[in-house]
Parts: structure tokens; C-alpha cells; sequence
């Protein structure tokens, strides 16, 4: 996968901006605004990177917020060995580390979850909780728009895809920054050693074992279709169609063979037709429940805030979020995010009214 390319060198309006070289001399001598200048360019991939690290949006704008914090009180000591950009990855990498060695990065609201009613046995179940939340295309735009050809942008958006970020969140820390360091952002070796205060060789290694692991998680799948295509608008059109009818058959027609249902912070995952169509039936759609999908993309691919009816009212309440994974003309994965807090995160809010 191909680094992401340096800041434009004009701001979001499209001004020249100030050059990095007096930005710096001026931040260094106590200007704010220059500070912000000199950083500002990078916030939004510092964001990206985070994100993958840890797999939670929302502490990943934690630890930007942390990582422009401790850059700020320390510009007065960046030597300039290193570029400003690699200075803040830097910066956020080893702060995203700690956070992991700490165990602060969990989210409280279903920590401790309890479902409204008993759960089919699954089909597998994971060791602890998946704390992975979905990232919204809307942050990522940005940083795709700046990248050079198609190619290029279809890497970033399969960067942060779920099924490469679930794969991730299976790599011990150091590895998994090791990888999205040197696979995904294009740092050089000797650049990611200085980051991490390792040495070269140790950087190998860790690369050569996260990516045997990575191949070994990464689920092999045919082609997605691309991106608001007309393909891919059918196949989530049927599927919003089918889901809200509370038509189960319907929705059971669009998956592959190997489909999987996954809730995450939940460990339970349930895989193939008959497994997902039994929770349907028994959980998600039971009793005429009936749901509302406000279409958004996460993670590169389709996605809705999910609202479900209120039988004594007008109001539709908030029930997490929905991501599809898609392979040729069938939906190989729902992914269904139980905190109502990530709705947030999309612009959505927490009740409607029909």
C-alpha cells in the first residue's frame, strides 16, 4: 500500500499557505496560530492512524487531541532530524501504544451489555469483546480526495476496510504499529525504528511476523463492487428493502454461503444462511419488530444508522449501526455496532420521528 502524500501546500480555501520553515520559527517562539498552521495539515491522517491503531473512532480523536498537545509543548524542542510529519506520527504512534498498554481504551456504555433476550448459541466465540467501531467515509474523504489516481484511493479506503481492521486488532500492539507504519503509510524501516526507539532489524522482524499473521486472518473474497455504483446501490437497496419489511427469506437471498453477523463489543459471531436467519427470527426481528435505515458509509462500504419502530409512538429510536461488507453480487458480512453513542459520529442522532 502507497504512504499518504504530504500536505497540499494550500489551505482547505485554497490560500497559498505560510512556508513549513517559517511556521515552525514562529511556533517555536510561542505563535499559536502559526502552531496550528504548522499541524493542522496533518490532523485529519494523525486521526486515520490512531483509528487503525486502536480501532475506536472516538479515541482516536482522544489521542489526536493528545498527540497536538504534547507537540505543542514540545516544539520548542524538535531538533529537525525528522520532518514535522513524521515527528507527530511519532508523536501519536508511541501515545496510541501506551493507551493500549494501559487498557483505556474501552467503551463504557456496552461494557457490560445485556440483550433484551436470550441469544442463540453462536456459531463462534471470541476470546474477549471486539472493541473495533466503524469510521465514517465523511472523515476520510479528505485524505482520499489528495491521493494520486484511483489506484491509489482504492488503497486508503481497503486500509481501513473492517475485515483489515479486524484482522489488525488480532496483532500485538507493536506489531500492528509496525505495519500500518511501514505497509500502509510507506515509512522506511529506518524511519519507523526512530519512531519506535528500535532498531532496524527489530522493525523487520515485527513486519515479517505481522504480515504471516495478517494473511492468515484476512479473509480471502471476490471482488466488492465499486464504491456508489450502480451495482452496489442494488445490492443495498435490496437489502434496506428487505430489512425494514422485516422480510427475513428476503434478506437470507442476498448472503454468500460464508456470511457472517458480528455485534460488536459482543464476542459472538454468527456464520452461514441458516445461523443468521435463526437470530433474525429470534432476536433482531422477532416479534414484527420492524426497523428504519438511514443510508451512510463506514469503513469504505455501505452502511445505515439503524432506528428501530416504536409500536406506541411516532418516535423511531436509536439501535446502532450497520455496516455490509459485500463480495460480487451478495453480502458476505453484517456488521451491527451496538453503542447508540456512534450515531454521533455520522451526523445522526439519537431518536426520529416517522
Amino acid at each position: 500500500m502507497r504512504g499518504i502524500p504530504p500536505a497540499r501546500e494550500t489551505d482547505a480555501r485554497g490560500n497559498a499557505r505560510r512556508p513549513a520553515e517559517e511556521l515552525l520559527a514562529l511556533a517555536r517562539a510561542g505563535d499559536g496560530e502559526a502552531f496550528r498552521g504548522l499541524v493542522e495539515p496533518y490532523r485529519r491522517e494523525l486521526q486515520v492512524h490512531c483509528y487503525r491503531i486502536l480501532g475506536s473512532v472516538q479515541d482516536a480523536e482522544d489521542l489526536v487531541q493528545e498527540t497536538l498537545l504534547a507537540a505543542w509543548r514540545g516544539i520548542g524542542d524538535f531538533e529537525e532530524r525528522a520532518a514535522v510529519r513524521t515527528w507527530l506520527y511519532r508523536i501519536a504512534t508511541n501515545r496510541c501504544l501506551n493507551a493500549l498498554r494501559a487498557g483505556a481504551r474501552r467503551p463504557h456504555e456496552y461494557a457490560g451489555y445485556r440483550p433484551e433476550v436470550p441469544l442463540p448459541e453462536p456459531s463462534h466465540r471470541r476470546a474477549e469483546p471486539s472493541w473495533l467501531e466503524p469510521y465514517p467515509d465523511v472523515l476520510l474523504d479528505d485524505i482520499v480526495d489528495e491521493m494520486p489516481g484511483p489506484e491509489a484511493r482504492y488503497e486508503a479506503r481497503e486500509s481501513v476496510s473492517l475485515a483489515f481492521l479486524a484482522a489488525l486488532q488480532q496483532l500485538p500492539p507493536r506489531q500492528r504499529a509496525v505495519l500500518v507504519l511501514r505497509d500502509v503509510l510507506g515509512f522506511r524501516a529506518a524511519e519507523v525504528a526512530a519512531i519506535l526507539d528500535t532498531t532496524e532489524n527489530a522493525v523487520t522482524s515485527a513486519l515479517k511476523r505481522a504480515r504471516g499473521t495478517l494473511a492468515d486472518e484476512l479473509p480471502e473474497r471476490d471482488g466488492a463492487p465499486l464504491p456508489d455504483s450502480p451495482r452496489e446501490r442494488r445490492i443495498v437497496d435490496d437489502f434496506a428493502r428487505a430489512f425494514q419489511a422485516g422480510d427475513v427469506d428476503a434478506v437470507v437471498a442476498l448472503l454468500t454461503d460464508d456470511a457472517w453477523l458480528t455485534m460488536p463489543p459482543l464476542p459472538l459471531e454468527y456464520q452461514g444462511p441458516e445461523a443468521i436467519r435463526h437470530f433474525l427470527v429470534t432476536v433482531a426481528l422477532r416479534g414484527g419488530r420492524r426497523y428504519v435505515l438511514i443510508p451512510t458509509r463506514a469503513n469504505g462500504q455501505p452502511a445505515f444508522g439503524c432506528y428501530v419502530r416504536d409500536p406506541r409512538s411516532s418516535l423511531l429510536h436509536a439501535h446502532g449501526v450497520i455496516v455490509l461488507t459485500l463480495a460480487g453480487d451478495r453480502v458476505t458480512a453484517v456488521t451491527r455496532f451496538l453503542d447508540n453513542s456512534l450515531l454521533a459520529v455520522f451526523g445522526l442522532p439519537r431518536s426520529l420521528r416517522d
